[in-house]
């Protein structure tokens, strides 16, 4: 089952060691990447930037289009408060076939502040249990994915 899931770590440079490790893991057959980018705010910068490491050719540009229509909704949309809460609203159905919901949305955009990183990746066919031991000790916080309720537990009971 594909998974989309977004890790949020308390430092602007974890998000990058915890992806560092998901691709160590990809290459030793214990999940497979579909793709993967991380944001970093690092404390007094106005925005987040966003870091997207392309995969192959085929798979990577159809993601870089979503990257950017979600980090633009989230994070770089022009106007702020209510205005950005009812564009979430708006464009929430057009994620929604793919797992992501407006709650997700909503979640991930209240989570990740100045000071912060997260890491957003889109996987297949994880040892959960291998890949737990790798990312055990980085402090990430599971901000939302679509894993069933019993590999999230799986994943929260490792990191917590």
């Amino acid at each position: 089952m594909t998974t989309f899931t977004v890790w949020k770590y308390d430092d602007p440079a974890r998000a990058q060691e915890a992806e560092d490790i998901l691709r160590s893991a990809a290459g030793e057959g214990l999940v497979t990447i579909h793709d993967s980018t991380t944001v970093s705010w690092a404390q007094g910068d106005e925005r987040p930037e966003t870091h997207h490491r392309r995969q192959d050719a085929g798979r990577g540009a159809g993601w870089g289009a979503a990257w950017g229509f979600l980090f633009d909704l989230l994070f770089f949309a022009p106007l702020l408060g209510a205005a950005a809460g009812a564009a979430i609203g708006g464009s929430a159905g057009a994620l929604n076939g793919v797992g992501i919901r407006k709650e997700d949305l909503e979640r991930i955009r209240e989570s990740i502040t100045p000071g912060s990183s997260a890491l957003f990746a889109v996987t297949d066919g994880a040892d959960l249990d291998r890949l737990v031991e790798r990312v055990h000790g980085l402090g990430g916080h599971l901000v939302t994915t679509n894993l069933t309720d019993e590999e999230r537990a799986t994943l929260l009971g490792a990191v917590d």
